[in-house]
């Protein structure tokens, strides 16, 4: 991944977003030869010379200071996802791309997270890191995501298997906006840790099977994913809503534990005990 090229692209897509009524710029009845602002206009609201911004959005932002960032991420009417995400772009910008060397080998989950996963009796719940691989599970957990869970690649991961997996576009029941969320996640990664070569073969690897990612990623969004709601179609039990709460494990870096809950008295409910009992009965044998 090229990083003046995301500076670029994701400085212009913002842009792109906005017209000058949003920003209470006159239009002056003119015939607007650019989609959204015109640079002059974003330096302007963001106090700095035509030049300096032109050189931002060239995607040089190495030196850029924390003042110059904030007033950008104000002109350009950034939400907290896409502000963090600059800041993460300037940050590697000025850092010095780490000496190559032999990668680590992967740490193991600790056994008390396993544990405590084990222990939410009635609540599905998995880990993944950044990449959306998912390292583990509790029973629960992996039967209500067994579609995914049955991928022959290990780990599983969760944009793979929305991408590249038929059976994705039955099991999200909104998968357009499953699809939205996935790639978002991946690009605020992206600006986080550029030089991860897993994160980038996956990307390439997405860019290159699915044109439906290649859209998406084009598209440069971000957003922060830590609750709301899945809608899913299982195949033993039918279609199940469930809300989920998704918490990064502070001394685990990287790695962020998903639970999900149906609506007490719900048909959602009813079903995930339904899963729980199968599940159950199937040990049990």
């Amino acid at each position: 991944m090229n990083h003046r090229e995301q500076v670029r692209d994701f400085l212009t897509t913002r842009r792109a977003k906005l017209t000058p009524d949003q920003v209470g710029l006159p239009t002056g009845g003119t015939t607007r030869r650019v989609a959204g602002l015109r640079r002059e206009e974003a330096a302007m609201l963001a106090g700095v010379s035509v030049d300096y911004y032109t050189r931002l959005e060239r995607g040089n932002l190495a030196g850029a200071s924390d003042s110059v960032l904030e007033s950008l991420a104000r002109a350009l009417h950034l939400d907290d996802a896409e502000r963090e995400h600059l800041f993460n772009l300037a940050r590697t910008a000025s850092a010095v791309p780490p000496p190559r060397r032999r990668p680590a080998a992967p740490r193991g989950l600790r056994p008390a997270v396993q544990q405590i996963m084990d222990s939410m009796v009635g609540t599905p719940a998995w880990i993944h890191n950044a990449r959306l691989d998912v390292l583990a599970a509790n029973t629960l957990g992996r039967s209500l995501y067994a579609p995914l869970m049955q991928d022959a690649i290990r780990p599983v991961n969760n944009a793979r298997f929305t991408f590249l997996n038929p059976q994705a576009r039955t099991f999200y029941r909104d998968w357009p906006r499953v699809a939205d969320d996935v790639v978002a996640i991946l690009r605020a990664e992206a600006g986080r840790t550029p030089y991860d070569k897993d994160l980038t073969g996956l990307i390439g690897e997405l860019s290159t099977r699915s044109l439906e990612f290649r859209t998406r990623w084009a598209a440069h969004d971000v957003r922060k994913h830590h609750s709301g709601t899945k809608r899913l179609h299982h195949p033993v039990v039918g279609d199940i809503d469930l809300t989920f709460e998704a918490v990064d494990l502070a001394a685990d870096h990287g790695l962020t534990l998903v639970a999900y809950v149906a609506e007490p008295g719900s048909a959602s409910a009813a079903a995930l005990r339904l899963l729980a009992e199968t599940v159950a009965v199937g040990q049990a044998r």
